[in-house]
């Protein structure tokens, strides 16, 4: 394994070390392949690298092209950028023909865009990705985890869109630890008053909500949701089934995203109570870790929040 510090390194490590070995591995790039942090593989593999320029449509079709045809294609770039400008390709050309093109969109949720404010903090892409039937959401927490994800995103059969960061992600799994094909790790297993589902870049802060909460007498699960509307949900289901109060907490719309996921597995199987935690406006700019305590998800609020509706 290369070494890495954020989401897109991860990613360029990841296809660096899957195309030593498999020659059907290519980076399809719409003017994104230095945002990705990966001229590495387009100078290592040029045959395998297509670059095609600030135009994202075009550059999904020409990964279903290569995908039809046995290649193993990899699009990256801001995610908002695909789910957004190139909606429809992704939808009707690799969705609905079924293609195996994997997707990864950096710079996802509120956190991303830090600097940049709304026109680069995307989050709508997982209400927009979870209505193509076909597609497979990986949301891996940390860059550990969106190396795994990348290589097991090459190993799951169809359409994969993976949710990566901006590089100022903290770490929570060890280096080595497996991206689970389950879609669920849990994290803290202090009892269970309520179950605190979580996935991306605001879990460690759950992770610390739980802590918080302990010192309290409020005794809580922590789960990590890694992928939204997999073929197997048999043990997110059951984690559902295991209180009454379910909680999420993203860094997402409050519609469409890990919220929506829950609730709807929780009425299909296990009703509960539900309470989201999660955007509900448009973003501002400034530094993550601020933008974050502003919102609501710093681990205190996030702490109160639970308490107050346990109460």
């Amino acid at each position: 394994m290369r070494n890495f510090k954020g989401t897109r390194e991860a990613f360029a490590a990841a296809v660096m070390d899957m195309a030593e070995n498999d020659a059907r591995v290519m980076v399809v790039s719409p003017d994104s392949l230095k945002a990705m942090r990966a001229t590495e593989f387009g100078e290592t593999y040029p045959d395998r690298y297509v670059e095609c320029g600030i135009a994202e449509q075009g550059a999904v079709d020409v990964a279903a092209g290569l995908a039809s045809c046995g290649m193993l294609p990899f699009v990256g770039t801001y995610c908002g950028f695909l789910t957004m400008r190139a909606c429809e390709q992704m939808r009707t050309f690799v969705g609905y023909t079924d293609q195996n093109v994997k997707f990864v969109g950096v710079n996802a949720g509120l956190l991303g865009g830090e600097r940049e404010g709304v026109t680069h903090q995307f989050y709508e892409d997982l209400a927009i990705v979870s209505a193509f039937p076909n597609f497979t959401i990986f949301t891996p927490a940390d860059p550990a985890q969106c190396y795994h994800a990348v290589r097991l995103a090459a190993e799951t059969q169809g359409p994969v869109y993976i949710r990566g960061g901006s590089g100022r992600e903290v770490d929570v799994y060890d280096k080595e630890a497996p991206f689970s094909p389950d879609g669920i790790t849990i994290w803290r297993d202090y009892g269970k008053d309520a179950v605190l589902f979580s996935n991306g870049y605001v879990l460690d802060r759950v992770i610390a909500a739980a802590d918080i909460l302990k010192d309290k007498g409020i005794n809580v699960t922590v789960a990590d949701i890694n992928i939204l509307y997999g073929k197997n949900d048999a043990k997110i289901v059951e984690a559902i089934r295991s209180a009454e109060q379910l909680f999420t907490i993203e860094d997402h719309n409050i519609n469409g995203g890990l919220g929506s996921y829950i609730s709807r597995l929780s009425t299909e199987h296990a009703p509960r109570k539900v309470k989201r935690i999660a955007l509900t406006t448009y973003g501002e700019s400034g530094p993550a870790k601020e933008l974050a305590d502003q919102y609501g998800y710093s681990p205190e609020a996030i702490a109160q929040t639970v308490a107050e509706t346990l109460k």
